[in-house]
């Protein structure tokens, strides 16, 4: 049993039956709650854990309808009894493709009891499996030091991005940015210095950044931020406030150690730019420009025609 009482919205389409259920499932610790048939009812499934349906010899409940009930797969749905005399065979048939739990009434207390206890703990197990699932799938696309998202997934969304913007004629763009001298970090102060480091610059570029933007950790001390629906303007913008924004912290142990970058910009629509590798190619001859002009510094790849190299100044 849930130290937190169970909720069960009972729809009672003869109004005769919410007082036996009332006797019968009182003792267990349920919150029973009372509803009519009709839209109020999708409306309430989703707050509770369980749908007790009375049904009476001629109703009539889709498959559809109990799916409409139910809401999205995707959503929170609740564990559906329905109660539903043995002639009523179209019902109870519609309910079980549902994977409901069917009892037939009359119906005795014990068997009712049991049967509802099953059924919130096939929903507890379910809810469980779905979040060791979610927590897998998270794990997955994570990189483990830094939080953010992991190579693989950046190349993922990568190529699903890049197939939306050219399908939808949107714009996208690219950041890479790589930590200038961070060897230097390592070797002075260790690497454990080093993922402190790391760490703090991953939370910045998460702060200095939309919600709908992607910050995954490329590989050692690069990072990527794929921008959706970015301009190459507003990307310069976006990469500005990052270069500052690492600019200014403090990391290490003491708080002594400053943080520089070197950044490469590209974006689509443009005729050099044609698949998400190319976008990404040309990102990464801007990246090695930035370094190779001074780092600390935001450079577009040489084949943009707009500013093909920007150098902003430290202040």
């Amino acid at each position: 049993m849930s130290s937190t009482p169970y909720t069960l919205l009972v729809v009672d389409e003869a109004e005769s039956a919410m007082v036996r259920l009332t006797q019968a499932l009182g003792t267990e610790g349920y919150l029973l709650r009372h509803v009519a048939p009709g839209p109020e009812v999708r409306r309430r499934a989703p707050e509770v854990d369980l749908v007790l349906w009375s049904v009476g010899p001629h109703a009539v409940l889709t498959r559809d309808w109990l799916d409409n009930l139910l809401g999205p797969e995707g959503g929170r749905r609740p564990v559906l009894v329905v109660l539903a005399p043995r002639e009523a065979k179209a019902v109870w048939l519609d309910a079980l493709a549902q994977e409901a739990e069917v009892v037939f009434d009359p119906w005795d207390a014990e068997e009712l009891r049991a049967r509802v206890a099953r059924s919130l703990k096939s929903r507890a197990r379910l809810e469980q499996l779905a979040r060791e699932v979610g927590e897998l799938q998270r794990l997955s696309s994570t990189d483990g030091l830094t939080g953010v998202h992991n190579h693989r997934y950046f190349q993922e969304r990568l190529r699903e991005e890049f197939r939306r913007a050219q399908r939808y004629d949107d714009p996208l763009a690219l950041i890479l940015l790589d930590l200038d001298h961070f060897k230097q970090v390592n070797d002075r102060h260790g690497h454990t210095t080093g993922d402190g480091v790391l760490r703090e610059v991953a939370a910045t570029l998460q702060r200095s950044v939309r919600e709908t933007d992607l910050v995954a950790r490329y590989g050692g001390e690069e990072f990527a931020v794929l921008l959706p629906r970015t301009q190459l303007p507003g990307a310069l913008t976006v990469a500005e406030r990052v270069r500052r924004d690492l600019g200014a912290l403090r990391v290490g142990p003491e708080g002594v150690l400053s943080v520089t970058a070197s950044l490469g910009v590209s974006s689509f629509p443009h005729r050099s730019v044609l698949s998400p590798e190319q976008l990404l190619l040309t990102a990464d001859e801007a990246l090695y420009r930035a370094k190779a002009d001074g780092r600390d510094r935001i450079c577009l790849h040489s084949q943009l025609p707009l500013l093909p190299t920007v150098s902003l100044p430290n202040d």
